[in-house]
């Protein structure tokens, strides 16, 4: 219509349609790629779908999905449509997965860098780098495993710290150190305030911790060394002024583990540097007070062992031991605690040896002791008035009866006394002394007196027979009896016994005169008088005329500081 009223031409017309054809042909090919496209697009789609549900399927390890779901469907939208879900579900189960392993490696990277010592307190590792690819439940429990020993490993490991910490803390305590300042230079989380989690548990705080427990141990052994040593001085120190208890016991906190060892040392505050110089301050003021006490001791000493020799009847020079005590204390040529063991050592030997006489002398004791009993009822026989009702008399009688019994063991006793001193002799190589006297020549010069004494009686029994025999034929002349003129009275009445046994104006009969060192020891002179007693036993006279006639031995022993007291029974 509009060609025609303006009269366009035909030709002009022509070319303006054939530019609509073309148009509209353009047009329908831009459409026409444009579906292309997209149906391209569409099956590329379907493809990387196909393609990221192969790899999701393998990375997660379903082999239960289908890849193909397209076979049941018509269209490339269908297809697309029934893959999508799946994939939504395992890309969600992806992201799952990733975060566990993330979570699991940076656990275990983790507590490797606190092992190791790479990581500060507090620090966190960076996330790992993930093999998405390979996300299966195997890898998983392989990693949750790793991580599993890991943590056993931390466990340990911190369990064995807090020990270590507990160890320099007990050690510190025994010690009297401060535990704070060690612990912290070894690392700054070993503080009490610093929870267990966010402890440090390198290898290079465990070496740490076990350098420092070796380096306390031994300053506690060598600690402990230093005071036993004082212990054992003060013990020493003790003994040898007679320390009494009740000042030793302020030092029981030292000489208590005076025996103990290392580990048994667990007290707090015992091996402190203080109680050490509290000991050596003490052994000093000791050791500086020894010199001062020890002539004390030492005499002291020297008395122990002259009682021991005086009791066992042994005599020794105590004036030369006491010059000798005196000149090595002044000259300082032994030291004190070596004089004092060397005398301790006298008073051990001094004892075995009295322990080894204590058997001879109990028998030499009841010897003399029987030998007094004799000399006793030899005096008691000789009384006229002994059968007197006087007083005192029953208990006389008594006496006399138990003398009698202890006389009759003599024999038996003077041959047992020889034959264990015999013995004694032969297994010590030594002459037994009693009081400076040789025993057995004390026995044999007793045996003589023995005999001689029964020859005496033998022969003035004779004596008196022929005496009887005499006056009985003076009394039966031819023209009667008569008294006889050579009848003789006695002059003196023989003197009674006292109840003590003693007799007075005793005459006293033969000495042993042997020569001796004599014993400077009361004691000793003492025994020597004792046995000298014994042996003063009166004469019997030969015949009646001579009853008044006997007189005593009045010849003096002369004595001199070295000539012995007569000892013989």
């Amino acid at each position: 219509l509009v060609w025609d009223e303006v009269g366009e031409s035909d030709e002009d017309r022509d070319k303006v349609l054939f530019q609509l054809d073309q148009e509209c042909l353009d047009v329908y090919k831009r459409k026409v790629d444009q579906a292309l496209k997209s149906r391209d697009l569409l099956l590329q789609a379907l493809d990387y779908s196909k393609m990221e549900l192969a790899r999701l399927a393998s990375a997660l390890g379903e082999k239960s999905i289908a890849t193909s779901p397209e076979k049941t469907a018509r269209t490339i939208k269908q297809q697309l449509a029934a893959l999508a879900p799946t994939l939504e579900q395992l890309g969600k189960q992806k992201k799952e997965r990733i975060n566990k392993f993330a979570d699991i490696m940076s656990r275990i990277e983790q507590i490797r860098g606190e092992i190791a010592g790479n990581l500060e307190i507090g620090q966190q590792v960076a996330i790992p780098q993930i093999n998405e690819d390979d996300l299966t439940d195997e890898k998983l429990r392989d990693f949750q495993s790793q991580l599993q020993e890991l943590e056993k490993k931390k466990r340990e490991r911190l369990k064995k710290v807090l020990e270590h910490v507990s160890t320099v803390q007990d050690l510190c305590s025994v010690l009297k150190m401060e535990h704070f300042s060690i612990i912290t230079e070894v690392h700054e989380s070993l503080d009490d305030s610093v929870g267990k989690d966010h402890k440090s548990i390198s290898n290079d705080t465990l070496s740490k911790l076990d350098r420092t427990i070796a380096t306390l141990n031994e300053d506690k052994t060598l600690r402990l060394k230093k005071l036993q040593e004082l212990a054992t001085q003060l013990n020493d120190l003790w003994d040898l002024m007679d320390t009494p208890t009740e000042e030793r016991s302020l030092f029981d906190h030292v000489t208590c583990n005076r025996t103990a060892s290392a580990e048994e040392v667990t007290a707090p505050g015992a091996l402190a540097l203080d109680i050490i110089n509290q000991a050596e301050v003490e052994v000093q003021r000791l050791d500086e007070l020894k010199y001062s006490k020890m002539k004390e001791i030492a005499f002291k000493k020297q008395t122990t062992l002259e009682d021991i020799y005086a009791s066992a009847h042994i005599v020794i020079d105590t004036a030369a031991a006491h010059d000798k005590i005196f000149a090595l204390i002044e000259s300082g040529s032994m030291e004190p605690t070596e004089l004092i063991a060397d005398m301790d050592s006298q008073i051990l030997k001094a004892k075995e040896e009295a322990l080894s006489r204590k058997e001879i002398l109990d028998k030499v004791e009841r010897w003399i002791s029987a030998c007094e009993e004799e000399s006793w009822l030899e005096d008691y026989n000789r009384d006229d008035n002994r059968y007197n009702s006087g007083r005192g008399a029953h208990l006389n009688l008594k006496r006399a009866e138990k003398a009698r019994i202890q006389v009759n063991k003599i024999p038996g006793l003077v041959e047992t006394l020889v034959a264990k001193t015999t013995a004694w002799e032969e297994n010590h190589g030594l002459s037994f002394t009693y009081d400076g006297v040789p025993l057995l020549a004390m026995l044999d010069e007793y045996v003589m007196l023995r005999q001689e004494k029964e020859e005496e009686k033998r022969k003035m029994r004779e004596q008196k027979r022929y005496t009887e025999q005499l006056l009985n034929i003076d009394r039966e002349g031819p023209f009667g009896t008569r008294v006889s003129p050579y009848r003789v009275a006695s002059a003196k009445k023989v003197p009674s016994p006292k109840p003590n046994g003693s007799v007075a104006n005793g005459s006293p009969g033969r000495r042993l005169s042997m020569s001796t060192q004599q014993n400077e020891s009361k004691s000793s002179r003492s025994a020597g008088k004792k046995a000298a007693a014994v042996a003063a036993q009166p004469k019997t006279p030969a015949s009646p005329n001579e009853a008044a006639t006997v007189k005593e031995d009045d010849t003096p022993i002369q004595h001199t500081d070295a000539d012995p007291v007569p000892c013989s029974p």
